[in-house]
């Protein structure tokens, strides 16, 4: 019976880590869906000037794709930090640089 005990407590023990590991995911969500959204937004206002823009308003657009992806998959930090640097990259674009 002390086993059956143990085994079951262990049980319960590696349930909760693994639940309380999944709920941590959720920090970066909203962060991640607003930058998203924010960035689709600018890209689709945005006007690439000359090649060096266009090159910026490609890796923007790569960068929130790549940013969608972690999305998909919950990576939430990396996903925020994507959409972040494609922002960046609108920006550039639209100076052309």
């Amino acid at each position: 019976m002390p086993i059956r005990k143990i085994l079951t407590s262990s049980c319960l023990i590696v349930l909760a880590v693994t639940l309380s590991a999944c709920a941590g995911k959720t920090q970066f969500r909203n962060a991640c869906d607003k930058e998203i959204e924010a960035a689709w937004s600018e890209l689709s206002i945005a006007k690439a000037d000359g090649f060096s823009g266009t090159v910026s308003y490609t890796k923007a657009l790569s960068l929130i794709t790549a940013a969608r992806t972690m999305q998909a998959v919950e990576n939430f930090d990396n996903c925020y930090n994507n959409a972040k640097d494609a922002r960046f990259y609108i920006r550039e674009s639209r100076k052309g640089q």
